[in-house]
């Protein structure tokens, strides 16, 4: 009879695939689960305070792979948009602080009653540009994640690799990056020559897996599989990030409601498993 298997040294849990646990909790699940890495989310520092999250991160002896999220920069020039670029720029601040090389970017969707669709992109690099020296100064990473195109209305205005790529381009690599996510992006005809773009100009700032499987629930939010359990073909998307240069964690973030609905240690002992026999046999 075996045992539990043994956590591959580049997965990272990502605090969302726990998501009702607290940051205590989920360090001491990873830990206990011998994985090496974290990928944490804001809400939860916020509530244990920063000096208290910093404290209990540095006392773990993980690395932490990404601080989620920033973003939600498509408002119009006025107090909602002057208020996301502050808080934008105090989540630079704890990525820093919590030693996270990169903050995730959900650049987010359409404001309300509007169509203009480019003008919301093109405010997205604005304010990206208005952060981008801060987050350099800080040594963190604005790293611009794309969402599947369903998600284009309400949460991210950017859909594919290439346009998150023609973004960070207009500024320096140590400042602006790309997530290349595998449930977002699995279906893009592009993806590969987009992954080898990113990485001759140093972009990907994270890599982050989960599945896609059929029929979606109501909430298309909660789509995410453990991976392994959908169509994501892992083996060439890996190979492409692999060959593209990077070399950092790679995160599983999945939003699922049965699997939230787990118990903690079943999911992290299933995102182990999973993650070494779909991605980890391929980094």
């Amino acid at each position: 009879m075996t045992g539990p298997a043994a956590a591959h040294p580049r997965l990272s849990l990502n605090q969302a695939t726990i998501k009702y646990e607290s940051l205590e909790s989920t360090l001491r699940l990873a830990v206990d689960a011998g994985i090496a890495s974290v990928g944490l989310w804001r809400e939860p520092i916020a509530e244990a305070g920063l000096a208290l999250a910093v404290r209990l991160v540095e006392d773990s002896g993980l690395r932490v792979s990404s601080l989620c999220r920033g973003g939600f920069f498509t408002a119009a020039e006025g107090e909602e948009r002057r208020a996301a670029i502050d808080a934008n720029a105090r989540a630079v601040d704890e990525a820093a602080a919590i030693g996270a090389p990169a903050l995730v970017l959900v650049v987010g969707g359409l404001p309300p009653h509007s169509r203009d669709l480019a003008g919301a992109r093109e405010r997205v690099r604005d304010a990206i540009g208005e952060l981008a020296g801060r987050a350099d100064a800080a040594g963190v990473v604005l790293a611009i994640e794309p969402l599947h195109p369903m998600y284009a209305s309400d949460r991210a205005v950017i859909s594919t690799l290439a346009q998150a790529i023609d973004i960070a381009e207009q500024f320096p690599a140590s400042a602006v990056g790309v997530v290349v996510d595998t449930f977002h992006l699995w279906w893009d005809p592009e993806l590969l020559p987009q992954i080898r773009r990113a990485g001759a100009g140093r972009r990907i700032a994270s890599y982050q897996v989960c599945d896609w499987a059929t029929p979606l629930p109501e909430d298309v939010l909660l789509a995410r599989h453990y991976p392994g359990d959908g169509v994501i073909d892992f083996a060439p998307i890996t190979a492409a990030v692999t060959a593209a240069g990077y070399t950092g964690d790679v995160e599983v973030e999945i939003f699922n409601q049965g699997i939230w609905d787990s118990p903690a240690a079943e999911v992290v002992a299933r995102t182990v498993e999973s993650f070494g026999e779909a991605v980890g046999i391929h980094l």
